[in-house]
């Protein structure tokens, strides 16, 4: 039992059973024993527990670093400007976008470089990323804390991590899954059923999962938007619609495991409603693009040219840019279950890579 296990099942024998929205926030981001907290290993079998498109390839950041460009000037070159990343990992994402960047004159001097990150481990290593590209950046814990005026947000894999509750559909009606006492820990088991209508069209077992803390994470960031003009650009794997499945998992050293077998050793994630994002930015008048695949994302931005191109000047990597631009896009690689969402202050132009049709 991790020292994690230990302390929720203490709450759970003094409180009773607590939802899933908790048990996440407390494996992730508990400030002793959360996987956050603690330091994520990000990289390749071997290296750490996941893999992200900014460690797999260069070009995701160089083009994200590109698409910055082209939002700055639509947005009239403002400067200063504030750019931030949301959950920066390792810092490969930020440091491929900097160092692409410098291509369009104005745009490093006008950049106030902010990163946000629960990770002080992490946080190491984006400073370590960042110098290696003649950046320096400015750690905050939340967007409230970011300088005022226009803006660009970047944020790759970062809603996944939002705490969920989960909802099932069971003969009695709905009921709600919580973490309990089991024999031998912790257990998953079920709250009494709800006063909730259930769905004529929605069978037993079908699972709707709300982001409890989608709300507090928004509001800050919709309220800029509203007030400066600023785009906020998400890469994250979901779904359009609520698709009635659990989507909760835990992994580590790249493998599946039980979302109850390590609590604040491996990383739990659940795939983003993209539809209720954008359906909360609409209620306060923001504009949202997408979700776009994110294959059909990065092919609209230049990634296959930007493939031939590094090929051409280094023969010797073409097998390895082949393997990293299939995983970035390909169907059953990345392409289709990660998708790009813009949020963009009202009155500016559909930001670049999303066509008027989404999926």
């Amino acid at each position: 039992m991790t020292p994690l296990a230990a302390r929720l099942l203490d709450e759970i024998r003094q409180e009773g059973p607590i939802t899933i929205a908790r048990f996440m926030q407390a494996c992730l981001f508990d400030p002793h024993h959360g996987y956050y907290a603690t330091g994520p290993l990000i990289g390749g079998a071997g290296e750490g527990d996941f893999l992200t498109a900014p460690e797999t390839s260069q070009m995701f950041g160089e083009l994200l670093g590109l698409w910055c460009v082209h939002e700055w000037t639509t947005m009239g070159k403002p400067d200063p400007f504030v750019l931030i990343e949301l959950g920066p990992g390792r810092g490969a994402l930020i440091a491929d976008a900097w160092r692409a960047a410098k291509v369009a004159p104005g745009f490093h001097d006008a950049a106030q470089l902010r990163l946000i990150d629960p990770s002080r481990p992490l946080r190491r290593l984006q400073a370590e990323s960042l110098a290696k590209v003649g950046a320096e950046g400015v750690w905050l814990d939340s967007i409230e804390e970011a300088p005022q005026g226009p803006m660009l947000l970047l944020a790759n894999e970062v809603l996944d991590c939002l705490p969920i509750r989960q909802f099932v559909t069971t003969p009695e009606g709905w009921r709600e899954r919580l973490v309990g006492e089991a024999s031998h820990g912790l257990g998953f088991g079920l709250s009494h059923p709800l006063p909730i209508a259930k769905p004529e069209t929605a069978p037993d077992g079908y699972w709707r999962e709300v982001a409890e803390g989608a709300e507090t994470f928004l509001r800050p960031l919709l309220a800029r938007l509203i007030q400066s003009p600023g785009r906020a650009l998400f890469l994250d794997y979901g779904y359009e619609d609520p698709n009635g499945a659990d989507t909760l998992q835990a992994v580590r050293r790249h493998q599946k495991l039980h979302p109850l077998e390590a609590p604040g050793q491996s990383d739990l994630t659940a795939q983003v409603d993209f539809a209720a994002i954008a359906a909360r930015a609409a209620d306060v008048g923001v504009q949202s693009y997408g979700p776009l695949r994110q294959g059909v994302f990065l092919k609209s931005l230049g990634i296959a040219e930007r493939a031939a191109a590094l090929a051409q000047r280094n023969p010797d990597r073409q097998e390895r840019l082949d393997r990293e631009l299939n995983r970035l896009v390909a169907p059953d690689q990345m392409g289709d279950l990660f998708k790009a969402l813009c949020l963009s202050s009202p009155l500016l132009p559909p930001p670049a890579g999303f066509p008027a049709c989404s999926l």
